[in-house]
This record gives structure tokens, C-alpha cells and sequence, in this order.
């Protein structure tokens, strides 16, 4: 044995190591188990005309970014809102680059932000991650950034549910200034099936223990990262799965899990409780009146459709747009769908300043991005690969136990010997 190293400190490089083992193992099995679609003349760098800090209540530093449209100002300010936009849950800004740029290009002024824990924000304290907490925050960044005139509303995911934060808690801010607002692939939470769910892997056992799973890596940020190398490819496919649904890009789902992945383990933990018991549905009766957009993907695994269903039936005259062939990232997905969507709603707010919005219901479908004959093709081919997976998993896990039984009874001497010893010192 090697100086300095005891019987127990060999038994941890032990486990760590097998856990390497296993980790490897099972990203080369997932590593082509998701569909990508050719690389596209897309760029993922955004410089924002400028950056500032906003200090919420509790002196939390927020990280904001402003993009100003590159027109003369007398004609973006009239009656033209600044739009001011949230991400949801373990993304930043970055979730929004693509549809930042056409909303600036359609002329308008664009405010970003990320939210404590996230990004470049402060992390605030643990106590702090509350659904009420974000709608605070929200409001200092709107005070910051829009002190005047009329603003819209734009929130994914979690950022949808610190709107409806913000409307519980500032009404009267919403009613006289807001004049549209965009739920995004989120939820305002309930209960039952309307509780926030991390997908169909996890299902409800996880809402109640996912914060108690997380809670052994909180405070080892080394630990995650060494395992995330070692991983990237069964990465890669957890973030295609519970992200996105048609094919994409390799580049675009690198940039997702980079993003994701990102987010420190002690905000992933801390925000789950929250997500998972947050229930806003009255604050939605403070949207009455103001144009509003509930767009989602069809096929979203973290807020899936019966979210927004309820969304629009306590918001009944919002516009309902469902996007066939898409997951919850829908904005990275699907940008120039959303983007269309965001703009429509803000002509309708226009059009409809007399307080009454006409809502209905819509599938749209891409066609040109979803690549439906690729997709066809590939769905033929999941089929057959997930058959093939499953196998693999069951045999790669076999073989990690059997790598395991082996470590316990090499080590478990050694750990004898080490209490034989210890006993005659004493």
C-alpha cells in the first residue's frame, strides 16, 4: 500500500473509480440515442449593447443584460414596450439568443436577465429560492430597467412562474404597465397531475425526493464536474431527452447542456422544492384583460401540456399555440416560431387596447426544421436501437454489480485488518 494511504482512502479511490467505470459505460451505450440534425450557419455569441448589475431586496447581485434596437429613438418609443424576459430553471440568458436577436431586429428593446443562482447572478441564500423571492426580484429589475412606460412580459419555465410571482405580488404594477405576456413552456403549478414534474423518468417519486438525492453533492462541485467529464455523452442525451424533441444540431445541444450543466448542484437543489409545491393559479386572474400568448411544445416532458391547458383555462382569453415536434427548450428549438408568436402577440396587444383579446387554440408545425422525412426515418430506427438499449443497460449493469461485489471483497479484509489493529493499539 502506498505511504499515506489508508484502507479506507484506498476503498473510496476504489468506488470513485468504479463509478468511472460505470459512467463511461453507459454514456457509450446513449451516446447515439438521440436525433441530431446537420449543423446550421447559427452563431451562439450575443454581445449586448450593455451589461449592468441589479441589487435585489436582499442584496443579491442580478446580472442584466439590454439590447437596444438599431433604430432612431423617436420611433422605438412610440408605443412600442420594452420586452422583458426570464429563463426558467438551470439556464440564463443564453437560453434566449436566438430570439433575442429578431425581437431587437423587429425594433424592439429587449431586457435580460438571470435569475439569483443562475448565469452570472449572485446566488443569494439558500432560503431565498421561492417562486415570492423571484417575483421580487423581478420587480427590481423592471424598476431598474423599465422606471417608465409600458413593458411586456416574456417567461420560460420557471420564468414564467416569477411572472405569476410578480403578478400576486404587484398587481397593481401589472394592470396599469403590462400589455402582453408570454408563458412559455411553464406551469402554474397545482396539485395532482399539475404538480411540476422532472419528466416521466423521475415522475412524482422524484418531486418528493429529488431534493434529498441532490442533497449528497451539495458542497462537492469538483465531484460533479470530474463526473460530467467523464460522462458528456449520456449527458448529451438526458438534455435531448427532457429538452428537446426534434432533431438538432450537435452544436445546439452542446450548447444546451453547457448551459444547463452550468448551474451550480447547490441551486439545482435548492430550487426543486419550490418548483415542485408552487401553486400560482390565482395570481393568473391578474393577467384578465391583458393580452397574453401560452405556447408550448407537444411533446414536453418537464411541462407538459396539461400545464398549459390549465394555464389557458384560468386565462381564457390568452392565445394557445402548441408546437407539434417539440420539447421544453422550445425557444432554442423552435426560435423563428417563437419569435413569431411573441410579435404577434405584441400587434394584438396593439390592435386589442380596449381590454379584449380574442384567444383560440393552434398547432404549428415547422416543417423545414423538423426535417419530417429525417424524422420518420430515425423514429424507425429509435424503435429499434431502444430495444438494443435496453438490453445493453441491463447488461452493463449487470456487469457494474459484479465489479462492485468484487471491490466489497477485496476491501472488506482490509477494512477487517484495519479494526484488528486499531483494537490492539487501544
Amino acid at each position: 500500500m502506498a505511504p499515506g494511504v489508508t484502507p479506507m482512502g484506498r476503498l473510496t479511490g476504489l468506488g470513485l473509480g468504479l463509478g468511472a467505470v460505470a459512467a463511461g459505460a453507459l454514456a457509450g451505450v446513449l451516446s447515439r440515442a438521440h436525433a441530431t440534425a446537420p449543423e446550421t450557419d447559427e452563431t451562439y455569441e450575443h454581445v449586448p449593447t450593455h451589461e449592468t448589475v441589479v441589487v435585489a431586496e436582499d442584496g443579491t447581485v442580478l446580472h442584466v443584460e439590454v439590447d437596444e434596437p438599431d433604430v432612431p429613438a423617436d420611433q422605438t418609443a412610440i408605443g412600442r414596450p420594452s420586452i422583458v424576459i426570464s429563463h426558467g430553471y438551470t439556464l440564463s440568458t443564453k437560453a434566449w439568443i436566438f430570439v433575442r436577436r429578431r425581437l431587437v431586429a423587429a425594433g424592439y428593446r429587449v431586457v435580460l436577465w438571470d435569475q439569483r443562482g443562475h448565469g452570472r447572478s449572485g446566488q443569494g441564500a439558500r432560503d431565498s429560492y421561492r417562486i415570492e423571492t423571484l417575483g421580487r426580484d423581478l420587480k427590481s429589475v423592471i424598476d431598474a430597467t423599465c422606471p417608465e412606460g409600458t413593458f411586456a412580459l416574456v417567461g420560460h419555465s420557471m420564468g414564467g412562474m416569477t411572472q405569476m410571482g410578480l403578478a400576486r405580488l404587484y398587481p397593481t404594477l401589472v394592470r396599469e404597465r403590462c400589455v402582453a405576456v408570454a408563458f412559455v413552456a411553464t406551469s402554474s403549478g397545482g396539485e395532482g397531475e399539475l404538480r411540476v414534474q422532472l419528466g416521466d423518468l423521475l415522475g412524482r417519486a422524484a418531486q418528493r425526493v429529488g431534493p434529498f438525492a441532490l442533497a449528497p453533492l451539495t458542497g462537492r462541485q469538483e465531484a460533479v464536474e470530474q463526473a460530467r467529464r467523464l460522462a458528456r455523452q449520456a449527458e448529451d442525451f438526458f438534455t435531448y431527452r427532457y429538452s428537446f424533441h426534434s432533431p438538432v444540431p450537435p452544436s445546439l445541444l452542446r450548447y444546451a447542456a453547457d448551459i444547463i450543466m452550468s448551474t451550480p448542484i447547490e441551486v439545482m437543489h435548492g430550487f426543486l422544492r419550490t418548483l415542485s409545491e408552487h401553486d400560482e393559479r390565482q395570481a393568473l386572474a391578474t393577467f384578465a384583460g391583458i393580452e397574453a400568448l401560452v405556447i408550448n411544445g407537444a411533446d414536453d416532458l418537464m411541462t407538459p401540456p396539461r400545464h398549459s391547458e390549465e394555464i389557458v383555462r384560468l386565462l381564457p382569453g390568452a392565445e394557445h399555440v402548441v408546437l407539434t415536434d417539440a420539447g421544453h427548450l422550445i425557444m432554442l428549438e423552435y426560435p423563428e416560431l417563437v419569435t413569431d408568436q411573441i410579435l404577434e402577440m405584441l400587434d394584438r396587444a396593439e390592435r386589442h387596447a380596449d381590454g379584449t383579446p380574442r384567444g383560440r387554440r393552434r398547432e404549428v408545425t415547422d416543417l423545414g426544421h423538423s426535417r419530417a422525412t429525417l424524422r420518420r426515418e430515425q423514429q424507425v430506427r429509435r424503435r429499434e436501437q431502444q430495444a438494443r438499449r435496453r438490453e445493453q443497460v441491463a447488461r452493463a449493469t449487470e456487469e457494474v454489480g459484479r465489479q462492485a461485489r468484487k471491490v466489497r471483497s477485496v476491501t472488506t479484509p482490509i477494512t477487517s485488518a484495519r479494526s484488528g489493529k486499531d483494537r490492539r493499539e487501544s
